[in-house]
């Protein structure tokens, strides 16, 4: 029994100097945002999703909110645990969950459920998968990996086959189509590359191939991708298309003002299909009011400025790069949102991170939070 009992607190006293090295060393602000927007995203998910639920789907007022609930809880676990991973064991994991996820991304147009005219999530029974959302991070991470590769250290090759690996990701996307998250990994990889030190020229050059390939499936696939077209037409003159969608949001974004409605009193997310998805910025600045948004930007920006701030603290080049990236793609993601909300922005069906319904969102947003409070970790408390 003594040995026993000696044995249970050696093992509870080292825990809790896991635990407390584990503490010490996050980046507890960041950790408090993420937080903050997984617990703004449950509280809007409740005034945005209970009269779809109630009213228009003749569901129990909180359905939406309860599967919003439970993916929550399964982010929030993701997180953590990817958080917790020692940095060195979890940069060897890369390349193995980039396969996978790029597998994933691969079998859409081949099993992928076709939803609205596009085809982008798998069906797992339980719950789709848009595999895009969770890939996302690990794109950034590998291309990361392949700019700091030691035999590429001193050739511009690492720039072309970073380039090559953003293509085949390209085709795959715009196969289901989805041109808001093309757009998005197009701009973040060239922050990514830039930071990692690639010339203005080849910049330019990647652009130029990027306009002319759009103008080339425009053109000569119309049936595909006219969707396109009619949204930029749409977009720079409202009298030849629809902008239903976005001039209802911007709207509904007047009528909030700065101290909102009040909460229910919005009618955006009666009106607009998928408004709890793609216009959720609109739906909180309507009801809740703009200030409400403009804080859960600056939120955002702060969590993207501590995370630059890290960069210049770390000797390791595949952590600065990969840190680089992964802020470039949250504050891209979060005002492409915001610019297609007010009617800045073409449309593009691109969610809120951490605020938007929908599991596979959520559980991207997790996965990216995760890997962002794993490389700002200070490493000095860790591994004693």
């Amino acid at each position: 029994m003594c040995l026993k009992s000696c044995v249970g607190n050696m093992l509870e006293k080292s825990i809790k100097y896991k635990f407390t090295n584990f503490w010490r060393g996050m980046d507890k602000k960041i950790l408090l945002c993420f937080f903050i927007l997984f617990f703004l995203g449950l509280f809007f998910s409740f005034s945005s999703t209970s009269s779809l639920a109630g009213e228009r789907l003749n569901k129990n007022y909180y359905f939406f909110f309860t599967k919003h609930f439970v993916f929550t809880l399964i982010a929030v676990s993701i997180m953590i645990i990817i958080s917790t991973i020692k940095t060195e064991i979890f940069i060897k994991l890369v390349m193995p969950i980039f396969i996978v996820c790029f597998m994933l991304l691969a079998l859409v147009p081949i099993i992928g459920v076709e939803v609205k005219g596009a085809k982008r999530w798998l069906d797992f029974y339980f719950f789709r998968l848009q595999p895009i959302e969770i890939f996302k991070p690990f794109f950034i991470l590998m291309t990361a990996k392949i700019l700091t590769y030691e035999k590429f250290k001193n050739s511009q090759i690492k720039y072309f086959l970073s380039f090559i690996l953003l293509c085949s990701v390209i085709i795959l996307l715009i196969d289901q189509p989805d041109l808001g998250q093309s757009m998005l990994l197009t701009f973040s990889w060239v922050a990514t590359v830039f930071v990692a030190g690639v010339s203005l020229i080849y910049i330019l050059i990647i652009f130029s191939i990027f306009l002319i390939s759009l103008t080339t499936l425009l053109l000569y696939l119309p049936e595909k991708f006219g969707y396109i077209t009619n949204r930029l037409i749409a977009f720079f003159d409202p009298n030849q298309g629809d902008q239903f969608q976005s001039s209802s949001a911007l709207e509904a974004i007047k009528l909030g003002g700065l101290t909102g409605q009040g909460m229910g009193e919005g009618v955006l997310k009666e009106s607009v299909p998928e408004a709890h998805t793609d216009y959720v910025i609109a739906v909180i600045s309507e009801e809740f009011g703009s200030l409400v948004s403009i804080i859960i930007l600056i939120i955002f920006l702060y969590i993207s400025f501590r995370i630059i701030k890290n960069c210049f603290n770390q000797d390791n080049e595949f952590l600065r790069i990969s840190l680089s990236g992964l802020a470039t793609l949250l504050i891209f993601q979060t005002f492409i949102h915001a610019g297609v909300n007010t009617n800045l922005l073409p449309t593009t069906g691109m969610t809120l991170p951490f605020l938007s319904y929908g599991g596979s969102s959520l559980i991207g947003s997790a996965i990216l939070a995760g890997i962002v409070l794993n490389y700002t970790k200070n490493k000095s408390y860790l591994y004693d």
